[in-house]
């Protein structure tokens, strides 16, 4: 067999097989086992390489910074568990109700809060299409303006820090997870003001798709509502503080603060009186779930990256990637339309364990900036998750609501919020220093 057809050939069955709907970590795995027998079948692959395999997952397993990953997923999880988050939008939608399209830009506020808290896609999207959708519907939002809102404002979970997305990126670009939390802070908060700029300017021209919330709807007096946003803002805004200056001065690293973070929230339920063996075990579960679902994948990927490399696989890839008409401009294209439409169909986790790590080699070579890539990836993938129609968002979003939201309204909501982000991807691109500005 010509051993340069093996390394493609690797990758197609491996993402046959993913596509098939086998999990992915075992199609990694298997795969990487199946051709690492052809290539010693055929004195194409050395199986000393193999001996390689327990020290590399002892190095997985052992990785202080990917510890964070479940201290930030717990962090969020008991926040949505304990109904802080349902609280916080119920107040922000009050506050902002009065305008016309409040209730909209509420749910972009909270889902901005609840990013940065939560840091996983699937959960901001799933919290807000049960807690804001039924009340924007009884109060005669646009179902598509509605669906459009809650599934934008959940993919930004991807990119406010502090992100499990961008702990796991920082991982497999190698570089600092606080310089990618600094990096992405200016384009989420951008991309956050866009998304209400943009139901703003909708609620001006249409005010029947975003209408202000009756006179009698809201708070009583200055006083109740001072009282009452301070109560329900102020803890989870102080403990989103915490974690991101204690990470940004330098004070602790992103696994330190992400056990503050995880303690934080269980003293704010608990305050809240909203701290019992349930809510600890729903919440324990899902972070469990989660975690075990990255660990799979980095062993499966491992797997394939040694197998892969074994059949020089990675310099064809590295060959066929500098090798692109124009140079690093090239690459940016190629790897972010390849990321966007991998985005359609697999998870940011497989994206992240099977693409990126043959990317980054490539890009290195070219001198490309790699918080500035991260970022990029990141905001692709955001976009990708809203994208008619695979996108990950429209699915959870789907899964939680009433038919009487029909899937074609949730993929017609979603596309003025997909042109708003590809607009944030093209000025990050265009303009390096929103990422880098803060580094310097």
């Amino acid at each position: 067999m010509n051993p340069e057809l093996l390394p493609p050939l690797m990758f197609l069955v491996t993402f046959l097989l993913i596509f098939s709907g086998y999990p992915v970590a075992f199609s990694l795995g298997g795969t990487a086992l199946l051709f690492s027998f052809i290539g010693v079948s055929q004195g194409l692959f050395d199986w000393a390489l193999m001996t390689a395999f327990p020290s590399r997952i002892f190095g997985v397993m052992s990785n202080y910074v990917l510890l964070a990953v479940p201290f930030f997923i717990f962090m969020g999880t008991m926040l949505e568990k304990s109904k802080l988050a349902e609280d916080l939008l119920t107040t922000i939608g009050l506050l902002f109700g009065r305008m016309r399209g409040g209730l909209a830009i509420a749910v972009v506020f909270v889902g901005a809060l609840l990013a940065a808290a939560t840091g996983v896609v699937g959960a901001s999207v799933v919290a807000m299409g049960l807690i804001s959708m039924p009340v924007m519907l009884r109060y005669g939002y646009s179902k598509e303006l509605a669906a459009g809102v809650i599934t934008a404002s959940g993919t930004l979970g991807q990119l406010i820090p502090p992100s499990v997305v961008l702990v796991v990126l920082a991982d497999q670009l190698e570089v600092p997870v606080g310089d990618l939390f600094v990096g992405a802070l200016i384009p989420g908060v951008m991309l956050a003001c866009m998304f209400a700029a943009y139901v703003a300017i909708l609620a001006f021209l249409k005010p029947g798709v975003a209408p202000a919330l009756p006179p009698e709807e809201g708070f009583q007096s200055t006083t109740e509502m001072l009282k009452k946003v301070a109560l329900v803002m102020v803890p989870p805004l102080v403990l989103i503080l915490l974690v991101l200056g204690s990470i940004f001065l330098g004070i602790a690293t992103p696994t330190e603060a992400g056990a503050l973070g995880a303690v934080g929230a269980m003293v704010l339920a608990g305050l809240n009186r909203r701290l019992n063996l349930l809510t600890l075990r729903g919440a324990m579960e899902e972070s469990t779930r989660l975690t075990a679902m990255v660990i799979f994948l980095l062993i499966g990927s491992t797997a394939f990256a040694l197998v892969f490399r074994g059949l020089y696989g990675d310099i064809w890839i590295e060959d066929l990637l500098t090798g692109l008409p124009g140079g690093k401009i090239g690459l940016l294209v190629v790897a972010n339309l390849t990321i966007f439409l991998l985005g359609f169909f697999i998870d940011f986790f497989e994206i992240a364990f099977i693409i990126l790590p043959l990317l980054v080699p490539a890009a290195r070579l070219l001198g490309v900036d790699l918080v500035w890539f991260g970022v990029m990836v990141a905001m692709n993938l955001q976009t990708s998750f809203l994208t008619p129609p695979f996108g990950f968002s429209l699915f959870y979003l789907r899964g939680v609501v009433d038919e009487e939201v029909p899937t074609s309204a949730i993929y017609r909501g979603a596309i003025p919020f997909i042109v708003i982000q590809l607009i944030g991807l093209g000025l990050i691109c265009l303009f390096p220093e929103l990422v880098t500005g803060l580094l310097d």
